[in-house]
């Protein structure tokens, strides 16, 4: 029997994700490192949130968090009503089932199947009602419906995982970087496939690029395990002088968001 994830209860609500001092420390050899060290953060239903930061700055071990791939070494992790810090192996499955959505930098595709049966595979797991020919439009790749994934670029592959996404249509997306393989104009095309046909979905990404940053509904700038700022676009320029510094450098093409908070 299929699960039914927070979209499908019709439940809406602000503070849909909520972090309580979340820590998250790895132990090698004699020494501790604390990759998160107490993060408090609180995000609304539907809202688009980019995560910048430095190398080691803790973006990917927040979305593993989140995405129920890790478990905190201690603190709250409230996704809806649900503190999934507190979920054991089998609760944590079922919620990345059901209520989480990955795209990541490599692929995961079946090499037997087309790319119209890959996408499709979500059916057998969700109660998706979403077209697959129309995802397919929206991402650009109708036209090789038929086609298998050894017939298609680097970019187009991204694009088949970026389509089973938003078929399934979990209350939360997690993207790792993950439209760094396609062109701007295809990366424009996505971003509008997701506010057309996720609008009610909670996008977390971590980007590079100006576009995304822009789209945003609100930047995480994380640096040393720790939130530096989080705020808007516009909000980070006023009132940040390192967000500002490499915003501009990047607008004139020599500046690098991976470096905002870090050390020179």
């Amino acid at each position: 029997m299929k699960e039914i994830s927070y979209l499908e209860r019709g439940v809406l609500m602000k503070s849909f994700i909520e972090l309580k001092n979340v820590k998250k420390t790895y132990i090698v050899g004699e020494q501790k490192f604390n990759a998160l060290d107490g993060i408090d953060l609180s995000i609304n239903q539907g809202e688009f949130v980019v995560i910048l930061g430095p190398s080691g700055a803790g973006k990917s071990t927040l979305l593993n968090l989140l995405g129920g791939m890790d478990s905190a070494t201690s603190g709250d992790i409230y996704i809806g009503e649900d503190n999934i810090a507190k979920f054991n192996d089998k609760e944590l499955t079922r919620y990345r089932a059901n209520d989480v959505g990955f795209i990541f930098q490599f692929y995961n595709v079946m090499p037997t199947l087309t790319v119209e049966e890959n996408i499709n595979l979500i059916k057998d797991v969700t109660n998706t009602s979403k077209n697959s020919k129309e995802v397919l439009e929206s991402v650009g790749l109708l036209m090789h419906a038929n086609k298998f994934p050894q017939e298609l670029s680097g970019g187009e592959q991204q694009r088949v995982s970026i389509a089973r996404a938003i078929m399934k249509n979990a209350p939360i997306l997690i993207l790792d970087d993950s439209t760094s393989a396609v062109d701007t104009a295809t990366d424009a095309k996505i971003r509008q496939a997701f506010r057309e046909y996720l609008p009610g979905v909670t996008k977390l990404i971590i980007a590079q690029r100006l576009s995304s940053i822009e789209d945003a509904d609100k930047i995480i700038v994380m640096d040393k395990g720790m939130i530096n700022a989080f705020d808007t676009h516009e909000n980070l320029l006023k009132n940040n002088e390192i967000y500002s510094e490499v915003y501009e450098s990047q607008v004139n093409g020599s500046g690098d968001f991976d470096k905002i908070g870090g050390d020179e």
